[in-house]
């Protein structure tokens, strides 16, 4: 495939170290996939905020992406945006912030992500509204759904169509929902709609049985593993640490360990970009081939880690798999 401007200045320009080693990293995605292999992304910290649907939207569009596992906060948020975009607030100088400064954005309703301000009213709330109606309908009908089902019965009914204020496409989530892309979700009990359901649950309006768990979510990530892991296999594409990483690399180990299912392919490609130094204990920070002595990772797997800030690297990376 022909490359554009962006992946030739890539091309040209990232010869070295940290540029090197993401050049890399976008060269073994794409061989991987012209083999033949599926890649799952993941998603930490706050990348659907950051925006990140602009460049992983077009990414699931082309098929580059074959499952994602991300936080509660990235499911929601990329809908936030979606429908709150035009009240969100930047504040570029937030490291010079007082606490009091802090304070009146709490008071003014604006929830602070590093430099992006989320507006409370406009987002959750507005979010909250209608799917508390899903919610409550598949509760008095004893369906049970998981988080990102739910989520995807939402974009689709396009209930909320009318209050789009960025262009749909550059939206992750409806791109995922229209093909129906699967997701994985541990931990969603830790994100704000997750809180909020969980307030339903103590006044009695609606059972916990209903949103179905995380354990379910691994459960069914291992027959997926097991139907789409042939061949060249499955890769593992992780931006950030956390239990958006973790939990779902864990499947491996988990049916070759726990199962002793002994014909498990490992991961066949392994990538993650991290800004978090290697720490006593630190998940997010570990070299890939500390996962290596966890049966996540096999001797030969091709692994890359860019230790730099995903906002910058992730686009650049998808651009080059894209070839822009």
């Amino acid at each position: 495939m022909s490359k554009g401007p962006v992946s030739q200045f890539i091309q040209h320009h990232y010869r070295h170290f940290n540029a090197a080693a993401l050049v890399d990293a976008a060269k073994g995605y794409e061989t991987h996939l012209l083999e033949g292999g599926k890649m799952m992304v993941t998603l930490a910290g706050a990348m659907s905020t950051a925006e990140l649907g602009i460049s992983l939207a077009e990414m699931i569009r082309q098929d580059k992406i074959h499952i994602i596992s991300c936080t509660g906060a990235n499911l929601e948020e990329d809908i936030m945006n979606l429908v709150a975009h035009d009240h969100y607030k930047r504040v570029p100088h937030y490291r010079d912030l007082t606490p009091q400064q802090e304070w009146e954005l709490l008071e003014q309703g604006l929830n602070r992500v590093t430099d992006t301000c989320i507006p409370e009213e406009e987002a959750f709330r507005h979010i909250q509204h209608n799917i508390v109606k899903l919610w409550k309908d598949a509760d008095a009908k004893g369906e049970r759904y998981l988080p990102h089902e739910f989520m995807y019965k939402l974009l689709l009914s396009k209930v909320m169509e009318k209050d789009y204020q960025i262009d749909p496409k550059n939206s992750w989530m409806i791109a995922a929902a229209e093909k129906n892309l699967p997701i994985i979700v541990g931990g969603w009990e830790d994100s704000t709609m997750g809180n909020i359901f969980a307030s339903y649950i103590i006044k009695g309006e609606m059972k916990a049985t209903t949103m179905k768990s995380g354990i379910e979510y691994m459960v069914w990530l291992a027959d997926w593993y097991r139907q789409n892991s042939g061949g060249k296999g499955v890769g593992f594409f992780q931006i950030g640490g956390g239990i958006a990483g973790d939990f779902p690399i864990c499947v491996v180990p988990m049916m070759y360990q726990d199962l002793e299912w002994h014909d498990v392919p490992f991961w066949s490609y392994f990538c993650q970009i991290s800004d978090s130094t290697t720490s006593y204990g630190s998940y997010s920070g570990a070299v890939p081939n500390e996962k290596i002595t966890w049966g996540k990772l096999d001797i030969n797997t091709p692994k890359f880690i860019v230790e730099s800030d995903a906002t910058i690297v992730a686009p650049l990376i998808f651009a080059y798999i894209l070839g822009w």
